[in-house]
C-alpha cells in the first residue's frame, strides 16, 4: 500500500512539473518567435536598449523578490497558518517595492538622462513598475504553488504570457500606421512613433499589471497580517538564498551590462548588444531543449535514486543528452543558411556567435545534469560554490578581450564559464558524491559533432540541392554513428 502511494506521489509530482513546464517552454518559444518581428522592424541601437533593460529587470528581480519565494515555502509548511506566511510576505515585497517605483515616477527624467536615455525616460518608469508587479506577482504565484494549484498557476502564466504577445502583435502591426495617421494620439506619451525599444518594454509593462491584476480576486480574500517575530525568521533564512542566487543570474547576463564599458571603442555598444542578442536568440533553440529536458529529469532522478543502480542510470542519461544536445547543434548550424532569415538583414553578423552559443548550452545541460549529485547529496551549498566560480570567468573575459573582439568575446565567455563551472562540478562531485559517468562516450559526441561542423565549414559546394543532401546525409551518419555505438556498447555489458 505504501509503495502504491509512493507511486501515485511520484506521478502527482511529474504532472505538476509538466504543467508547470509548459508555460515556461510556451514562453520561451513565444520569444523566440518574436525575433524575427523585432530584427526585421528595430535597428540594433533600439534592440540593444531593450535587451541591456531586459537584463536589468532579470537581476533586479533576485533582489527584489529578497529569496522570499523559497522562504515562503518553508515556513508555510512548518507554520500552522500558512496565510500568515504569505502575508508577511506581501507585505514585505510591496512595502519595500512601491516607495522605489513612487520615487522613480516622480524622477524618471532625471534617472533617464544619467543613464542616457533621454529621448525615451518612460522606459525607467516601465522598469521599475515591470519589477514591482512581477515581484508581488511571484509571491502571489508561489502561494498557487504551495496550494498545488498547478493548472491555475498555468492559466495565469499563459495570460500573462499571451496578453504580452497580442501587445507587441498590436504595437508592430497596427500602432504605427495608426500614429502615421493621427500624429497627436494620447499614446505617444507611452511609446515613439516608429517601433523602437519602447514598443517592447511597453508590451511587458502592461502585461506585468495584467498578471499582477488577475490575483485582485485573490489579493481581497487574504486576511493581511504581519508578525515581527515570523518576519524576522523568514529573512534570516531568505535574505542568503537571495545572496545565493545572484552570481546565477549575474553570470547568465552580467555581459548584457559590460557592452556600455567595454565595447571597442568607435562602435555603438547598443547596437553591438542588439547583434549578440540576436544571435543568442537563434543560440536559444538548443535552451528550449535543455529547459524540456529539466523539467522531465528532475523528478526522474530523484524518484530513481530509490533503485540499486541508479548511479548508472545518471551515467546513462548523461551520454543520451549529450549525444541529443549534438544533433541539436548539427540541425541547426547544417542549416544556418536557411535559419538566418530568421533574424533581419542588419542583424546577421551575429549567426557567427551561434556555433559558440550552442556549445555553451551543450556545456550548460551537461552543468545541470552534474547538478544532481549536490541536489541528491543534499550539499546544496556546492551548487552556490560552483556558479560563483563561473562569474569571475565571464567577467575576466569580457573585460579583457570584450574591447577588441566585441559580442565575441560575450560568446566565449559564455562557453568558458560553463566548461570551469562543469570541471569543477566534476571534481567536487568525484569527492562528495560518486557517479560514474562515461566521460569517453561525452566526450566523443561532443568532438565528433564539432569535426562534422568543421568539415561542412571547410567542404563548398555551390549546388544547393547537392549541398543539403550531402549535410542531410551526414546528420544521418551521426545518428547510425550513435545508435550503433550505443548497441554495441550494451551488447558488451550483457
Amino acid at each position: 500500500m505504501s509503495q502504491i502511494k509512493k507511486n501515485n506521489t511520484l506521478k502527482s509530482l511529474a504532472g505538476e512539473t509538466a504543467i508547470y513546464g509548459l508555460s515556461t517552454i510556451l514562453a520561451r518559444f513565444i520569444n523566440f518567435v518574436f525575433v524575427p518581428i523585432y530584427t526585421y522592424t528595430l535597428s540594433e541601437f533600439s534592440y540593444g536598449v531593450a535587451t541591456v533593460f531586459l537584463a536589468y529587470i532579470a537581476i533586479l528581480q533576485v533582489l527584489f523578490t529578497f529569496g522570499l519565494e523559497t522562504g515562503c515555502f518553508r515556513f508555510a509548511n512548518k507554520e500552522s497558518d500558512s496565510n500568515k506566511v504569505f502575508s508577511n510576505a506581501l507585505i514585505t515585497i510591496t512595502g519595500f517595492c512601491v516607495p522605489i517605483l513612487l520615487i522613480s515616477s516622480l524622477f524618471y527624467k532625471e534617472i533617464a538622462n544619467v543613464m542616457g536615455y533621454q529621448s525615451t525616460p518612460q522606459i525607467i518608469i516601465y522598469l521599475f513598475a515591470i519589477l514591482c508587479f512581477d515581484s508581488i506577482s511571484a509571491i502571489l504565484f508561489a502561494k498557487l504553488r504551495f496550494l498545488k494549484k498547478a493548472l491555475k498557476f498555468a492559466t495565469f502564466k499563459t495570460i500573462k504570457i499571451l496578453s504580452e504577445t497580442s501587445l507587441n502583435l498590436l504595437l508592430f502591426f497596427f500602432i504605427p500606421s495608426y500614429l502615421a495617421k493621427n500624429p497627436d494620439s494620447f499614446i505617444l506619451n507611452f511609446i515613439s512613433s516608429t517601433p523602437d525599444h519602447t514598443y517592447i518594454l511597453f508590451a511587458i509593462f502592461i502585461s506585468s499589471i495584467i498578471g499582477f491584476a488577475i490575483f485582485i480576486p485573490q489579493i481581497c480574500t487574504l486576511k493581511l497580517s504581519f508578525s515581527r517575530t515570523l518576519w524576522k525568521e523568514m529573512m534570516i533564512y531568505s535574505i542568503p538564498i537571495m545572496l545565493a542566487g545572484l552570481p546565477g543570474i549575474l553570470n547568465d547576463f552580467i555581459d548584457r551590462i559590460l557592452f556600455k564599458f567595454f565595447s571597442p571603442d568607435g562602435n555603438i555598444w547598443q547596437a553591438d548588444l542588439g547583434v549578440f542578442q540576436a544571435g543568442v536568440k537563434v543560440a536559444t533553440i538548443m535552451m528550449l531543449f535543455i529547459q524540456m529536458f529539466r523539467f522531465a529529469a528532475e523528478p526522474f532522478f530523484f524518484a530513481k535514486e530509490k533503485d540499486k543502480d541508479f548511479r548508472q542510470t545518471y551515467g546513462k542519461v548523461m551520454i543520451h543528452f549529450t549525444a541529443f544536445s549534438v544533433l541539436i547543434f548539427l540541425g541547426v548550424l547544417f542549416y544556418l543558411d536557411i535559419i538566418q532569415y530568421v533574424l533581419g538583414k542588419d542583424f546577421r553578423s551575429g549567426l557567427s556567435i551561434v556555433p559558440i552559443m550552442l556549445l555553451s548550452y551543450i556545456i550548460l545541460g551537461i552543468n545541470f545534469n552534474l547538478s544532481m549529485w549536490y541536489k541528491l547529496s543534499g550539499k546544496t551549498k556546492y551548487g552556490i560554490v560552483i556558479t560563483t566560480i563561473g562569474l569571475p570567468v565571464t567577467i575576466a573575459v569580457n573585460v579583457i578581450f570584450m574591447p577588441i573582439y566585441s559580442y565575441h568575446a560575450a560568446a566565449w565567455g559564455h562557453l568558458l564559464s560553463y566548461t570551469v563551472m562543469v570541471m569543477v562540478s566534476i571534481y567536487l562531485g568525484k569527492k562528495h558524491y560518486p557517479i560514474n559517468y562515461n566521460w569517453t562516450r561525452v566526450i566523443f559526441y561532443i568532438i565528433l559533432g564539432i569535426f562534422l561542423y568543421i568539415f561542412i565549414e571547410i567542404i563548398e559546394i555551390d549546388n544547393i540541392f547537392v549541398k543539403y543532401l550531402f549535410r542531410t546525409s551526414l546528420i544521418a551518419l551521426y545518428i547510425i554513428i550513435y545508435t550503433i555505438k550505443e548497441k554495441v556498447y550494451i551488447w558488451k555489458l550483457k
